[in-house]
């Protein structure tokens, strides 16, 4: 069976954790810790990142630097893993949900003014597949409403929009390293700051709501409880693990685009006799190879499909339900606005395996099988 994902390995991941067990450092803010979010703010050219235990971490970071507050409003597309939700859930803000654009499959720009209130207070945009929203759109918007804007990025890094790095947009970025991204350690993720005024804060949220950090950098000579928090920190373990996927980001990344290229290349006769979508990505638009899809007619042809390929050894799986439909979303949120594509779009959508060092011989058996459903 040809898997849907492989959590990728460089080769070095062992040597650096038996370093992290040498080193008598195993908590969060250790030296692998340090390496890491080093070379996110050199590479990102972020003001600043700190580590969390994952994306969903991350995003529940930003809802307490914004001072989420019960009855505030916070826009997202539907479209989306429920982390990118609960984070201001919890808190007790009210979901508006909009419509996504079927080409990239992210939030409709377009349509994001017509969700604010007086009580909206922050836009959420979700980078899918490591491709680029219309950021100078939502930028435009939130600076006219005065609103924050966080990127949820967790499948985004090593992307860009306009020649700047997903993440680094908006007042606050989210990445994920779980083992399904690009760049793993199992569990993981990382909060980019791109705003001097959110530093102290955060690492004070980080840190269980304490001035730790003040205190380890020599600032004050003994900690205290200075505001709310939790433990939002990643143990140096992963944070060796990841190291060692960073070193080697560039190759990964070339590794995958080529994955991704021989799919586009192998499935557009399909989109050319008009029975499937293949993914859009815009000219100012770089994209990072996360993940390829396709769209069927409908959901009983992707049903079909799946089975077809799961019957000659090929995993491909479907992605989220929208989460205005679900309980959750009903109790929390509501959809601003038509949903023309999320739902319809949402049941035509279906991954394909596509991992680091996925061999090429693979790739070829997917799309021979793809072709083989439709030519029959």
């Amino acid at each position: 069976m040809i898997p849907f994902n492989k959590p990728c390995v460089t080769g070095k991941e062992n040597d650096y954790i038996q370093d992290a067990i040498n080193n008598v450092k195993l908590s969060g803010n250790g030296p692998y810790g340090k390496k890491c979010s080093e070379w996110l703010e050199s590479y990102l050219k972020a003001e600043k990142v700190l580590l969390t235990p994952s994306c969903t971490h991350a995003l529940e970071m930003t809802a307490l630097l914004i001072d989420i507050q019960e009855g505030d409003e916070v826009i997202m597309p539907s479209y989306t893993f429920v982390s990118t939700a609960n984070a201001f859930a919890l808190r007790g803000a009210h979901i508006k949900f909009v419509d996504v654009e079927p080409e990239t499959m992210n939030i409709d720009a377009s349509r994001v003014e017509d969700a604010i209130t007086d009580r909206t207070k922050a836009i959420v945009v979700v980078h899918y597949a490591g491709v680029a929203c219309d950021m100078d759109t939502i930028m435009a918007v939130a600076e006219k409403y005065n609103l924050y804007v966080i990127e949820d990025a967790a499948q985004g890094l090593l992307s860009s929009y306009n020649e700047r790095a997903l993440g680094t947009i908006g007042h606050f970025g989210a990445f994920s390293f779980h083992e399904t991204k690009n760049y793993t350690c199992g569990e993981g993720g990382a909060l980019i700051i791109n705003e001097q005024r959110f530093i102290d804060r955060a690492e004070i949220i980080q840190e269980k709501g304490t001035n730790r950090s003040q205190f380890i950098q020599g600032r004050v000579d003994k900690y205290t409880w200075r505001d709310i928090g939790s433990s939002y920190l990643l143990s140096d373990l992963n944070a060796a693990y990841l190291y060692a996927q960073l070193q080697e980001a560039e190759a990964i990344n070339d590794d995958r685009l080529a994955v991704w290229q021989a799919y586009w290349e192998g499935l557009k006769p399909l989109t050319e006799q008009g029975v499937i979508e293949l993914p859009t990505v815009l000219e100012n638009r770089e994209h990072n190879a996360h993940m390829f899809y396709i769209k069927t007619k409908d959901e009983p042809e992707r049903k079909r499909l799946i089975e077809h390929l799961k019957e000659h050894d090929v995993m491909a799986v479907p992605h989220y339900v929208p989460l205005h439909s679900s309980h959750a979303g009903e109790k929390f949120g509501e959809m601003s606005g038509p949903d023309v594509y999320t739902t319809k779009d949402s049941e035509r959508l279906l991954r394909l395996p596509l991992y680091y060092q996925m061999a090429k011989e693979d790739v070829g058996h997917v799309v021979q099988q793809i072709r083989a459903f439709y030519e029959a």
